[in-house]
């Protein structure tokens, strides 16, 4: 039986094929295992006809299933040579890092933390301020005009220091307190304009309305030093006669007493300032040599209160005033505060505590006021004592006509002019 398929029998496969040939010649190659490295034979046809149609081998690759292989013998490419992450195919593979979106979402929580850093201070030192000053007790008030007034006051103020204090700031021991220095600070388009009143300024007491009593006292056209109009009603008959004797607009009110001055200036820090001559004054305590140097709280309140040493007496020390508190803010607005967490907020935390405002005030007009002070010592303002024309039985007298040109020029925002001693 010939098991060898159709149309094919041992005759058909010549002598050679099988048989151990003894020829010198290799078999012909017609019989080995085909390698096609061309495209697929024909659809339904092997190589021979009837046979199989085997894998094929086309550059390397195998067909069915295969084409992902690659033995790397045409490529030169040596097996385990990716190493880690590599695109071979072998071990994990680690995608490269997105700094783009690291970088939005660090960004994203920065800005979180600081908004929610600012949100906090900001209830936190709106809560700490003490209003307690009702300026809708101040009756007859003139009209408002462009701009913003403030109405500054140093009290002498012991409230809250023991007996040992008051003996080391030389602060004495008087009961109740009085304003040791008045200062009006106009912020608006041109400038902040820093105006001192003089505590022996002759005013009038006008009618006014008893902050505590409610009741109307009318005026009698009684003439008086202008720190007596505190000591009588307090801040509220204080406003109104400034604003009766001037014709200008109060807006706020800020009160700052003796501790809370030197609390302030030692949070700071200390104050550095220029002192222009020998000061020494055995009532304040101030004893300075000229020129520029540091102060800390308790030197800083002696230097302030300094009057008996200067030869303008109270108005030299309106002038002192008047620069330190320039310095103060520009040393708070510094940015080694600022951006010191550790020294801004006992800064704030000692200024919030010691002052007194009226019941109207907030932050954003308290921050003005500081940096519109920081503008006058740096230039951007105008600083001055309130003109004057003489004294009469010890009260300074204001020239008339200057103070009216004045206000008006402050309430329409204008430059100012007027020059004061």
């Amino acid at each position: 039986m010939n098991d060898w398929p159709e149309a094919w029998s041992d005759d058909n496969r010549g002598g050679r094929y099988g048989r151990g040939s003894a020829s010198a010649q290799p078999e012909s190659p017609r019989v080995m295992r085909q390698v096609r490295r061309g495209g697929p034979a024909p659809s339904g046809q092997g190589a021979y006809g009837g046979v199989p149609q085997q894998p094929q081998y086309v550059d390397g690759r195998g067909s069915g299933g295969y084409d992902d292989y690659d033995s790397g013998y045409n490529t030169g490419q040596v097996y385990g040579g990716g190493g880690r992450g590599g695109g071979d195919g072998y071990g994990p593979q680690r995608p490269a890092p997105d700094w783009r979106r690291r970088i939005k979402w660090t960004a994203i929580t920065l800005v979180t933390v600081l908004f929610v850093t600012t949100v906090a201070t900001y209830f936190w030192a709106d809560s700490k301020l003490n209003r307690e000053v009702d300026l809708s007790k101040v009756i007859e008030r003139p009209e408002k005009g462009e701009g913003t007034n403030y109405l500054i006051v140093g009290s002498d103020s012991r409230e809250g220091l023991s007996d040992e204090d008051k003996k080391r700031l030389r602060t004495g021991s008087s009961e109740g307190k009085r304003t040791d220095s008045m200062m009006i600070l106009h912020t608006g388009g041109n400038g902040p304009t820093l105006i001192s009143l003089p505590r022996d300024s002759n005013v009038e007491i006008p009618t006014f309305k008893g902050s505590e009593s409610g009741k109307i006292y009318q005026g009698t056209g009684r003439q008086v030093k202008l720190n007596a109009a505190y000591a009588e009603d307090g801040p509220e008959l204080l406003v109104r006669t400034v604003e009766f004797n001037t014709g200008l607009h109060i807006d706020h009110y800020v009160e700052i007493g003796f501790a809370g001055f030197a609390n302030i200036v030692d949070a700071a820090g200390g104050v550095e300032i220029d002192i222009p001559q020998d000061i020494k004054d055995t009532k304040s305590g101030a004893d300075f040599k000229k020129g520029k140097q540091t102060l800390n709280g308790e030197e800083a309140l002696a230097f302030v209160r300094t009057r008996y040493a200067l030869a303008g007496s109270d108005l030299d020390r309106t002038k002192n005033q008047q620069k330190f508190l320039s310095a103060l803010a520009n040393q708070v607005a510094t940015p080694g505060t600022v951006l010191n967490p550790f020294r801004l907020y006992p800064t704030m935390g000692a200024g919030l505590d010691s002052l007194i405002v009226d019941k109207e005030m907030g932050l954003f007009d308290l921050a003005d006021m500081f940096w519109s002070m920081k503008g006058v010592s740096g230039g951007e303002g105008t600083s001055m004592n309130m003109p004057l024309a003489g004294s009469s039985g010890g009260n300074l007298l204001w020239d008339k006509d200057k103070v009216k040109q004045l206000v008006n020029q402050l309430n329409n925002d204008e430059k100012v002019t007027v020059t004061g001693d």
